[in-house]
């Protein structure tokens, strides 16, 4: 299966506007942003638990990372309210499920070989950081090789420079309303930008975003061999 597989092309979804698709356990559902394999892929999702629902045991093959977006997620090992930030490395494993259920933000199959740090963090609880712009607040949550994953929350009428991506960048908005020269982009929208690309960003009403940067030159480089795999 291939979905928005093409990193080297811009991609702009609201994501509220997809279809729910069922997972293979009762009660989880899916909205799938992009994906490349089965039911066992490179994927980035939105996922919804139904109250009571949840996996049985399984392990992390290629990492899963995890952004709560509302309610509890849990697994054995404690409950992750809306705000927590999870990073499970490759051959961690759990049970996960939800007893009043919750959304997710999730990528699977996404890490590195050797980026094996397990993260717990409270968005809501942690330090917050000034930004380069003014009206720019940062919250950092992981770093890796080239790839780096943060909460940045701008305060109304903030504007920022000019750049490009290096690598990629990636946007979920999450709260308000994130602009560029290009468009407008209200809560829901994801963004997957490619290397190189660039734009001059900015938020009349103010915003809260997930980023994470410098991640698609190895995508693009899979999605190429799994292309060419396919057609053989």
């Amino acid at each position: 299966m291939f979905i928005n597989a093409d990193f080297g092309r811009q991609v702009i979804i609201p994501s509220d506007t997809l279809p729910w698709v069922a997972s293979p356990v009762a009660g989880v559902e899916r909205r799938m942003l992009d994906r490349i394999g089965g039911e066992k892929a490179r994927a980035t999702t939105i996922v919804r638990y139904a109250p009571g629902s949840g996996f049985t045991e399984h392990a992390h093959a290629g990492g899963e990372e995890i952004l709560v977006l509302d309610g509890v997620f849990s697994d054995e090992n404690g409950d992750y309210p809306a705000g927590t930030y999870i990073r499970n490395p490759s051959g961690s494993s759990h049970t996960p499920f939800s007893k009043n259920g919750c959304t997710l933000f999730v990528k699977l199959h996404q890490f590195d070989h050797d980026d094996v740090t397990q993260i717990r963090i409270d968005t809501l609880q942690a330090t917050w950081y000034s930004g380069v712009t003014p009206g720019l607040s940062v919250l950092p949550l992981h770093a890796h090789g080239t790839e780096n994953v943060a909460l940045v929350r701008w305060a109304p009428g903030t504007h920022f420079n000019r750049h490009r991506h290096w690598g990629g960048e990636e946007i979920l908005v999450l709260e308000g309303t994130f602009q560029d020269e290009h468009g407008i982009y209200p809560a829901g929208t994801w963004m997957r930008s490619p290397h190189l690309s660039g734009h001059t960003p900015f938020s009349v009403e103010g915003c809260l975003i997930y980023v994470k940067t410098g991640h698609l030159l190895l995508a693009a480089e899979q999605f190429h061999d799994e292309a060419i795999r396919a057609m053989a």
